[in-house]
């Protein structure tokens, strides 16, 4: 009988780590819904693209000299601690460069994209801001 019971045992545990991933794997991602707006189609993808055309930095051109990436991960503490922006503010794109700020990604509104410039402008270290960020229209 311990025999029998293990090898169903064995059999319901596989079944159990399967069906997670099959139910999951089905179940297309609900829709986004902002302020009473339902959004199909909230992703950056068409922005992205337009920032790799244009031949601008990417967060994966980040010079990686001590200073830049210090200065850099002060300014995304300084922002992502206002918790005042909305959370597409807090995941925007920030490029440094001796001393030099790029920021570009999607807000979502004009005060937010103010705000976060005077946030940059705050910390120590910060010589000049591209504020490039673009205010979502939807």
């Amino acid at each position: 009988m311990g025999r029998r019971f293990n090898q169903i045992g064995a059999v319901t545990l596989l079944s159990l780590a399967i069906l997670p991933a099959t139910v999951f794997a089905a179940d297309p991602a609900p829709p986004v819904v902002t302020e009473g707006k339902t959004a199909s189609n909230v992703d950056n993808t068409a922005i992205n693209q337009r920032d790799k055309l244009a031949g601008n930095k990417t967060p994966e051109d980040q010079f990686n000299t001590p200073e830049d990436r210090t200065l850099l991960a002060e300014v995304r503490r300084s922002i992502v601690h206002d918790k005042s922006l909305s959370m597409t503010a807090h995941n925007i794109k920030i490029n440094v460069d001796s001393g030099k700020v790029t920021l570009r990604g999607p807000v979502k509104t004009a005060d937010e994209k103010s705000k976060i410039e005077k946030i940059v402008q705050a910390v120590k270290g910060v010589s000049s801001i591209n504020n490039a960020l673009d205010v979502k229209t939807n």
